[in-house]
């Protein structure tokens, strides 16, 4: 019996995306490539922590919105808000499995450049036009609009400013293009965000009971 993607090789390695086993040369060469990846998938996972342990540095002509700063203080004092979004990503993720890094990068960068529009008085929107990216783009900024209203409801006026979602999507952002891969279907920082924001279990569904007359 041969792997059946090369035809070639034993396979030895179970692929939950395919629910069958393949080579491990073909789990390396085609994850997240030609296969949409489990999530779970341990294979995956551990990619993903080599990866990270060896990855570089991005350079400084490749940073998001180089000019904008983002100081470190900044980012642990609104530390519920990037919880608050890492959890409405994570959360979508769970409706749609197919949800890729490319997905929540494309929703924050057009977040980020709605909310740095509206900094100059001017509102301008432009959404992804991908269902997933668009549907976490809309998801996001609901968060983010809720999380306004409550702070203001408790604090008697408004906290977070535009100016402060813009720099918290910016660093959310320049985060995810480091922490993702050039695989056309890199969950790299998908996985980044649940392994540091993990949410609670969903609660396991009844089973229903048999009535007997």
């Amino acid at each position: 019996m041969s792997c059946p993607i090369c035809g070639k090789r034993p396979p030895k390695r179970f692929c939950p995306a395919r629910g069958e086993k393949i080579c491990a040369i073909c789990c390396g060469q085609e994850r997240e490539v030609t296969i949409d990846c489990a999530p779970d998938c341990s294979y995956l996972i551990a990619a993903h922590r080599y990866e990270a342990e060896h990855r570089k540095l991005v350079s400084s002509g490749d940073v998001a919105y180089r000019d904008v700063f983002v100081a470190v203080d900044f980012v642990y004092e609104h530390w519920p808000v990037v919880g608050g979004i890492a959890a409405t990503v994570l959360n979508l993720q769970r409706e749609h499995r197919d949800m890729r890094d490319s997905d929540a990068i494309a929703a924050v960068e057009a977040l980020a450049e709605t909310y740095r529009t509206l900094g100059t008085g001017i509102y301008y929107e432009r959404p992804p036009e991908l269902p997933v990216a668009l549907s976490l783009y809309s998801a996001i900024g609901h968060f983010l609009q809720e999380f306004r209203k409550s702070e203001s409801a408790r604090a008697g006026f408004v906290t977070l400013k535009d100016s402060d979602m813009f720099h918290i999507l910016i660093f959310l952002l320049r985060l995810a293009k480091q922490e993702t891969t050039s695989r056309p279907r890199s969950q790299a920082f998908l996985d980044f965000l649940r392994q540091r924001f993990p949410l609670p279990a969903q609660p396991e569904r009844e089973a229903p009971r048999i009535i007997v007359p």
